[in-house]
């Protein structure tokens, strides 16, 4: 609403109601021992006090101490100035600051604030008890702390509806902000799993076409057999990458077109497919499995072809001519593990360190299952690749 965006319109409205009625009074003033307004002559002293109890109105939400220790003083004056006949409509300004305090302010500044009404209001008691006997006293006070009550439990209401509000709010953004979190975590991981497949895939795929084009190219003139099957490997090679590659963009589109179709994941069970691969490009590898690898988890089956296939292409890329490559893959009750080795230069590009992101990609893809991995030179020459995997439902070995 307008008037809630602007509250400063309503509080003048008010403060201007407040004091038309105080105006109108002014030609008496409320005895309420009698209950009856007596005569009494106006000054300008009973005018100013008036402006000083309802002018703060005005900015009561935004200064809502100022003003009400403004009003408090209003009160005081008139009290001081008029003594019995201090209570007239403009009073109320002092329990509406009461209750702008409870719910504009803290409850330790409302209770201070309380006090000092209280005070006022038994001074204004012991003022008309001198007026018309000590029976008034107790009469004169009920009044003004009934009106003071009210207003407070009122504003105490009002003042935890509005906490209740702000921590729902809140409450409400935090959620809010959760749920952009987790699905920004989620983007990145559907990512970096989309990276990985990509990497594994493109990597393998391009390392066998350039060492078969460089074989095909060596052997075009001497050996034209050989190189007419180094051409059928990479022609293979690549249609086979090019389909994995169109199944990983369609993962990329929308929803809404399911006809896109999926190659089944390989799993463990592929992996000697994997190994002739390798070895009709000119990787000599040896495969040992033990164990039962048929029940692995979909997961568990796709981390392991991945780790060999990654750390056989590193062996086909950097071993360098003559290297030959062993793959053990061993089921125990709890774990899995996956070791790679073979005989070549022991180094990935020209270091002991590589420059490319495929062991990266395998410590994040055995990170996922809490698992250890250990990549590097073996003594005496060579390199080492050992994963080791629990299985679901199993603590990290």
């Amino acid at each position: 609403m307008w008037l809630r965006a602007h509250p400063w319109v309503g509080d003048s409205l008010l403060a201007l109601l407040l004091f038309l009625f105080d105006s109108a009074s002014s030609r008496g003033r409320y005895d309420p021992v009698s209950e009856t307004f007596v005569q009494a002559v106006s000054s300008s002293d009973y005018t100013l006090g008036s402006l000083l109890m309802i002018t703060p109105l005005v900015v009561r939400r935004r200064k809502p101490v100022l003003a009400a220790y403004v009003t408090l003083f209003g009160g005081v004056f008139v009290l001081v100035t008029h003594g019995p006949y201090a209570v007239h409509p403009g009073s109320f300004a002092l329990a509406i600051m009461l209750y702008t305090l409870l719910t504009c302010s803290t409850r330790r500044v409302a209770v201070a604030y309380a006090t000092w009404l209280l005070i006022g209001t038994v001074l204004f008691a012991f003022v008309m008890s001198r007026e018309h006997g000590v029976a008034v006293f107790p009469f004169v006070v009920f009044g003004p702390v009934a009106v003071f009550a009210v207003f407070w439990m009122t504003g105490e209401f009002v003042g935890a509806r509005r906490a209740y509000h702000s921590e729902v709010e809140q409450r409400l953004r935090l959620l809010e902000h959760e749920r952009d979190q987790q699905a920004k975590i989620a983007v990145v991981e559907e990512r970096n799993r989309i990276a990985r497949e990509l990497h594994d895939v493109v990597a393998h795929a391009v390392s066998v076409m350039i060492v078969q084009a460089d074989g095909a190219s060596y052997a075009m003139k001497t050996n034209p057999e050989i190189a007419s099957k180094a051409l059928g490997t990479i022609s293979d090679t690549g249609r086979k990458a090019l389909g994995e590659l169109r199944r990983l963009v369609g993962v990329l589109r929308n929803d809404s077109e399911t006809n896109a179709e999926y190659a089944p994941q390989p799993d463990a069970s592929a992996l000697g497919e994997l190994v002739e691969k390798m070895r009709q490009v000119g990787l000599p590898v040896r495969l040992t499995m033990t164990g039962d690898l048929a029940d692995l988890p979909t997961g568990v089956g796709l981390t392991v072809y991945r780790l060999v296939q990654e750390a056989l292409t590193n062996t086909l890329k950097h071993a360098g001519p003559g290297a030959s490559a062993q793959v053990v893959v061993a089921r125990a009750e709890n774990q899995i593990e996956v070791e790679v080795t073979d005989d070549g230069l022991g180094r990935v590009n020209g270091s002991l360190v590589s420059g490319g992101n495929g062991l990266i990609g395998m410590r994040e893809r055995v990170a996922v299952y809490n698992g250890v991995l250990e990549a590097g030179p073996r003594l005496g020459g060579g390199w080492r690749v050992r994963a080791v995997l629990p299985l679901p439902g199993e603590s990290a070995p």
